[in-house]
This record gives structure tokens, C-alpha cells and sequence, in this order.
């Protein structure tokens, strides 16, 4: 969204830049199975209002990922203790 809305510029396309990010060592892609969609409703704490937020947190929540974010919301939360997040 942030490339095809103009607020950031890749040097290549956008489809390059994920195959290339997908490439890195210790990065995943997660599944989406139905019970991390329930899970984003159903967050403990004070979580962030943005659905899609709640969506990466269960995500993370349910496989022990580490979030990295500048998502001001998101820090907070992980700051709770609810999920691990990394500030870049």
C-alpha cells in the first residue's frame, strides 16, 4: 500500500522486493488458518483498534514470531508482555 500510494519509492517492484525479503534467512511467510482470525478478536490487553495490527499480533502470538514494526500502537502492546516486538 505504502509503494502504491506513492510514500515509499523501491528501486525495483514491489514483487521483486518481497521474493528478495522472503529469501532473507529466518524470515517466514505464516499461515492464515481461521483460528489466528478469531484469535486478532480476541487479544488480551489493550491491543491496537487497527484490524490489521490485531491480525499480525495473533499471527505472531500463534507462532512465536517477533514482530519488527515502527507501529507506535504495536510497541506499546508488545511493552504489555502480549506479544514480542522489535522497534526499527
Amino acid at each position: 500500500m505504502l509503494e502504491s500510494n506513492g510514500k515509499i519509492a523501491l528501486s525495483i517492484g514491489p514483487e521483486i522486493w518481497f521474493d528478495q525479503i522472503c529469501a532473507l534467512p529466518g524470515v517466514d511467510i505464516a499461515e492464515m488458518p481461521p483460528a489466528v482470525l478469531i484469535a486478532s478478536c480476541r487479544l488480551p490487553g489493550s491491543p491496537p483498534a487497527d484490524p490489521v495490527d490485531r491480525i499480525l499480533i495473533a499471527t505472531a502470538r500463534t507462532f512465536g514470531f517477533t514482530l519488527v514494526t515502527r507501529d507506535r500502537h504495536v510497541l506499546d502492546y508488545g511493552g504489555e508482555g502480549h506479544v514480542n516486538v522489535m522497534g526499527c
